[in-house]
């Protein structure tokens, strides 16, 4: 078997629809197997997905212990000659896997890759391709200048801004929502420290990979979606906690032998934990997309997929102001950005099936700023969509 697909979910059961779907079209050339470990959700998602994918192993917990223990209990069960973890609030395109698989054969030192990220409105996500954690690094961010100088290697290194978005390089760290590693990596490291909780788990084993020798690299020239909000609201009080907790415990764990680092490390972290509580409560709230907004939707799609849409519009606030019927995958995306400016819509809606998952990537990228992207998988129960990284986004479902 080449790849072992592993998606930790967690009361994300629509995102986690449009996933699987995109996942299992992704796989449709090459040999894989998906495993999804449920952490005790209680939005009905053993219900709601088993039936819907018999060709997926379900494992569901009765607790949650957390997304590295997670991903490690079902390690035992794989049989990929590569494994992915990957986030379940992600939509990946046809053709993402065979790139990834085929860098993995023509590069031998690789132990784990990434993959260029985008969020629900299309804006780059620069967690992507990441340094490891530096007090200088760490400085740089807090007080601005890494926005400032985005493509400097001494400024930007927190987010590793001098390497290209759309290039393939070696990177020191890699994001738990895309890791794809060898099962040579695999077994040296054990998979995931279960010491963390969430976050900080991702660079911890970023940093086991390459001192086993082995390299981490960001392959740009494939991309996919990552929705971010939908597990853990990045503004609140408890990503903050965790998050910056998780940072201490990684600098305490490999920076023990250098005292002068590991203080000056946990100082800037300190700070910047206050730091991020004091701009949660000063700075104003992006508008968040919800289920009760008025949605005036251009839609893209075939025939069929306008009756299902039209199904789960109904009785909600949202309607179809405009429909573009494709039976074929050779729209332009220039076409699309530019119907997007109609001043009545506010909204674009793909389905994919009429347009392929590679194609909408391409054109969120592109479209208006405010216009919000929506999603629709053909033969999904609902429609998910996200025009704030930082919150949770939409979801539309008769269910």
């Amino acid at each position: 078997m080449q790849l072992s697909i592993i998606i930790v979910n967690y009361n994300v059961k629509y995102f986690l629809e449009h996933c699987l779907l995109s996942v299992i079209k992704a796989c449709k050339e090459i040999d894989a197997e998906i495993l999804v470990v449920d952490n005790n959700s209680i939005d009905g998602s053993e219900e709601y997905l088993s039936p819907k994918f018999p060709s997926v192993k379900f494992f569901w917990n009765k607790t949650n212990p957390g997304f590295g223990i997670a991903n490690n209990s079902v390690l035992k069960d794989v049989g990929g000659d590569y494994i992915l973890f990957l986030n379940p609030d992600t939509i990946v395109p046809e053709d993402c896997f065979t790139k990834c698989l085929s860098f993995f054969k023509s590069h031998q030192d690789c132990g784990a890759l990434g993959v260029r990220m985008v969020d629900g409105c299309g804006y780059f996500l620069k967690e992507s391709k990441r340094c490891l954690p530096t007090p200088a690094a760490g400085f740089f961010k807090m007080v601005g200048l890494a926005n400032l100088f985005p493509s400097s290697s001494f400024f930007a290194q927190y987010y590793a801004g001098h390497l290209p978005e759309k290039e393939n390089n070696k990177t020191e760290v890699l994001a738990g929502a895309f890791m794809m590693l060898s099962k040579k990596a695999v077994e040296i490291t054990k998979g995931f420290d279960e010491s963390f909780f969430m976050y900080g788990e991702d660079i911890d084993l970023s940093y086991r990979i390459t001192k086993a020798g082995l390299k981490n690299y960001y392959l740009g020239e494939t991309t996919i979606i990552h929705f971010k909000g939908e597990s853990t609201q990045k503004k609140s009080a408890g990503y903050v906690k965790h998050f910056y907790g998780a940072i201490k415990r990684f600098v305490s764990k490999h920076y023990s032998q250098k005292p002068l680092l590991k203080f000056m490390m946990v100082l800037f972290i300190t700070a910047g934990e206050i730091f991020a509580k004091i701009k949660n409560i000063v700075l104003p709230k992006q508008m968040v997309l919800n289920s009760k907004a008025t949605l005036k939707i251009l839609f893209y799609g075939n025939e069929n997929q306008l009756d299902k849409i039209n199904h789960l519009l109904n009785d909600t606030p949202h309607h179809v102001l405009q429909k573009k019927v494709f039976t074929n995958e050779t729209i332009p995306t220039q076409l699309i950005v530019e119907e997007s400016n109609d001043p009545a819509v506010n909204s674009i809606l793909f389905c994919e099936a009429g347009i392929s998952n590679s194609l909408i990537i391409e054109s969120i990228q592109n479209l208006p700023k405010n216009t919000v992207a929506l999603f629709y998988e053909n033969t999904a129960e609902s429609i998910i969509g996200s025009n704030n990284k930082n919150e949770p986004g939409v979801f539309i479902s008769n269910q």
